[in-house]
């Protein structure tokens, strides 16, 4: 796979095994215009050959990865460096599809109002040969202090005045694609119901919120829950928590609560991501909650407004034994989960690729490799190393190896 192709080019990629229909395929993918096609119409009413065909060696086709949730990388923090946060997001992107990511929400911690007065405008809607952004994750400010992890408690603020307090506080909603919030911390649910319709996917986290608590905002239109297991209530026979959403029998009828879930090797145990796996399967999704560390050696950096220092493989927040993110990279999560659970390739694959486009709602354009959707796919060895990227048609990364 030396070659880059053109995307007006009609591209024929053979020798493949396609995930499609929750397995592995033997078929042909092909590409044109940005988009995966079927073939037929082209054989029989174009009567049209592929440009180019490109032989895969057995290797696995799957869509691109898309992370939720990722605050930052490559020494770029998307809440701190708020001055430079066009060049950080673009650094962002372009590393992030060496670990076979095409799509992010890039994500803001509790901030300052100013925080995100400034960035939310600047934060760009496309990159030029990197993933693609498909809105920021506002991780806060709305969330319960004594869960706040490595959230500044002088920042975090309450929704006491419905939506005009969340446009006060981010200035403007248009860019914003997931907001984490506490629920009960939420006075009136009906703000819940307003984000929904204005296309804003609300997760429930960094919280003390009880089963209720939380059965009352899905009821509202919460769709998800950020990071599984990490700053919530413990699992509790008499109270669940929001833990207890994945098995609750009050979730409205055709309903998915969706969580993400942080497969690394240190945020979440093997016996946890197991019990996650088994107990509610079609909700699962795997997040990095990567900080700007990822891909850096060990020492001092930031995530918001909060020193971090990274050592044997961890990050914490400067001084402290308290975790404030991930240093895994996509890829590496995937082959952690599929390990620890023992699910199939396609399952721990469909975990960071169509259950979050199921999530947001884009499952017509991403997280797929049906007839119509964008061509942003990857290629994938038996041990699920990523060896080339593709956004749009157009390879953006091969590996070296």
């Amino acid at each position: 796979m030396s070659q880059n192709c053109s995307p007006q080019q009609l591209i024929q990629f053979v020798n493949c095994r396609l995930v499609r229909n929750h397995q592995l395929i033997v078929d042909d993918l092909w590409v044109r215009d940005g988009k995966i096609i079927n073939p037929e119409p082209v054989f029989y009413d174009e009567r049209a050959t592929a440009n180019q065909r490109i032989d895969c060696g057995g290797a696995i086709i799957a869509p691109g990865y898309i992370d939720l949730q990722i605050n930052g990388g490559y020494g770029v923090d998307f809440s701190y460096d708020k001055d430079t946060i066009e060049a950080g997001v673009r650094k962002v992107a372009v590393g992030l599809v060496g670990s076979g990511v095409t799509s992010f929400c890039p994500t803001l911690v509790t901030s300052p109002n100013d925080s995100y007065h400034t960035i939310l405008p600047r934060m760009p809607r496309r990159i030029e040969g990197g993933a693609g952004i498909l809105g920021v994750h506002a991780e806060g400010p709305f969330i319960n202090p004594h869960k706040k992890g490595a959230h500044p408690a002088n920042c975090i603020q309450t929704i006491d005045n419905g939506m005009e307090t969340l446009r006060s506080t981010y200035g403007e909603l248009d860019r914003i694609k997931i907001i984490t919030l506490a629920p009960e911390q939420v006075s009136d649910a009906n703000v819940i119901d307003e984000l929904v319709r204005a296309g804003i996917t609300v997760s429930l986290g960094h919280s003390m919120a009880s089963l209720s608590d939380g059965e009352r905002a899905v009821r509202h239109g919460a769709t998800l829950i950020t990071h599984l297991f990490n700053a919530m209530l413990p699992f509790h026979h008499r109270d669940p928590g929001l833990v207890g959403l994945l098995t609750s029998d009050q979730i409205p009828p055709g309903r998915i609560v969706y969580f993400g879930i942080i497969a690394d090797g240190v945020h979440t145990h093997s016996a946890a991501l197991r019990i996650a796996y088994r107990t509610h399967p079609d909700g699962l999704i795997l997040v990095t909650d990567a900080i700007s560390a990822l891909g850096l050696e060990d020492g001092i950096h930031h995530i918001g407004q909060l020193p971090l220092e990274v050592k044997q493989g961890r990050a914490f927040i400067a001084g402290t034994d308290t975790l404030c993110g991930s240093i895994a990279p996509m890829d590496e999560c995937v082959r952690i989960f599929q390990k620890a659970t023992g699910c199939s390739k396609v399952f721990a694959i469909e975990a960071a690729t169509l259950h979050p486009a199921r999530c947001l709602g884009i499952e017509r354009e991403k997280g797929t490799l049906d007839f119509g959707s964008d061509a942003d796919f990857i290629v994938l060895n038996d041990d699920l190393q990523v060896l080339s990227t593709w956004i749009a048609g157009e390879r953006v990364y091969k590996s070296s190896n």
